[in-house]
């Protein structure tokens, strides 16, 4: 009989506090070993614009810019984070340790504002020829409430990798959209990406 008189108490005192039931759901962010690397923007506060380490010393600079939409296509999300890892100037990554746990050191994030707007200043990473790789930004995606996820790495119209069984094979599956073309303004290449939000990314 006590059972059941406990399952009640204690349904009852996660109906009280919400915030109780969701502490589950937050575990990949707490532990800092296994987190993504979403996660890892320590204390600092994030706002809608962001500088990629290693910005100032690339030639090959790059403002990349844009809007994150609700999946609608039209309502602009606000307080989602935008996270990006690249590669140095000459493929590589620039492989870092804090607290035992490895990190790429070319990354940012941004929080976008109440009209979904972000804007990250970069550089263009280099091709690593070896292993035959494209010139790539490796972004991933926090809603509010929800939970992290991975979206499709940005690319560069001018990549000399980038062939056109690249472009077909993407034209194919409907994503030409993660080629970033590069216009230069103000002695400055930008590139313009809106990106929309998936109808039903997993929540917490």
């Amino acid at each position: 009989m006590k059972k059941p008189i406990i399952i009640v108490l204690l349904l009852s005192l996660i109906a009280a506090n919400p915030s109780i039931s969701a502490q589950d759901h937050s575990t990949t962010s707490d532990n800092y070993l296994e987190r993504h690397p979403i996660y890892d923007y320590q204390d600092q506060m994030l706002n809608s614009t962001d500088t990629i380490p290693g910005f100032l010393e690339n030639q090959n600079k790059v403002k990349i810019t844009g809007t994150i939409y609700q999946s609608d296509g039209t309502t602009p999300a606000k307080d989602v984070i935008l996270y990006i890892e690249q590669a140095e100037e000459h493929g590589d990554f620039d492989l870092r340790e804090d607290n035992e746990k490895r990190y790429v050191h070319n990354r940012g994030w941004v929080k976008t504002d109440a009209n979904g707007h972000y804007t990250f200043y970069t550089y263009v990473p280099g091709n690593d020829r070896r292993y035959n790789q494209l010139q790539q930004l490796f972004p991933a995606i926090k809603e509010p409430s929800k939970a992290e996820y991975d979206i499709a790495s940005f690319l560069f119209e001018e990549d000399p990798l980038l062939t056109k069984r690249c472009r077909k094979r993407m034209a194919k599956k409907g994503d030409p959209t993660r080629i970033l073309d590069l216009n230069e303004i103000d002695g400055l290449m930008v590139a313009q990406k809106d990106i929309i939000l998936p109808s039903a990314p997993e929540s917490l």
